[in-house]
């Protein structure tokens, strides 16, 4: 005998006895690797004005590096510190070392970087330093007999932190 079977419907569970899913959150994304430091800038560069130097770029005549937002500035200022050499009390030092200020000056100045993201990068490191109960300007901080690179690489790492979840 052939017996003909109703479709059987997939069977389910209760709504209340299904896992609850919670939606996961997206990981942070991670910080990029430390962008290179440039090099330093060619003759050129530093015999030829700023101002030059763009209206050239806007002829084609001059290649003008792209500026940076604040959180890859900070992480191309470590890495201009780690290459060049981290130093205290000195912009830039005779032996080419530099503080954070001076590695910041020289990134603005080679055009990696303009006044207001490098302000706003500023903001970040002032603000990081007063998270930890610091109250003094961050090249002061960096200025102090007992500060080691170790702690500045942390700070601008916070900093650049701060900067890339707050999108900038």
């Amino acid at each position: 005998m052939n017996e003909t079977r109703a479709p059987q419907m997939p069977r389910t569970a209760p709504p209340s006895a299904a896992p609850r899913r919670t939606p996961q959150r997206p990981a942070p994304a991670p910080l990029p690797v430390p962008a290179a430091a440039p090099d330093w800038p060619s003759r050129w560069h530093l015999i030829i004005p700023a101002s030059i130097r763009n209206q050239m770029a806007a002829l084609g005549l001059w290649q003008n590096p792209i500026p940076l937002i604040p959180s890859d500035h900070l992480m191309q200022t470590r890495a201009v510190l780690e290459r060049y050499g981290w130093g205290r009390s000195l912009d830039f030092s005779p032996t080419g070392r530099m503080c954070i200020r001076g590695a910041q000056t020289f990134l603005e100045y080679t055009g990696h970087v303009t006044p207001t993201a490098r302000a706003r990068a500023v903001d970040y490191l002032q603000q990081t330093l007063r998270e930890h109960g610091v109250h003094e300007a961050f090249f002061a901080w960096n200025d102090h007999q007992h500060r080691t690179f170790p702690q500045v690489k942390a700070l601008i790492t916070h900093a650049a932190t701060a900067a890339r979840k707050n999108g900038e």
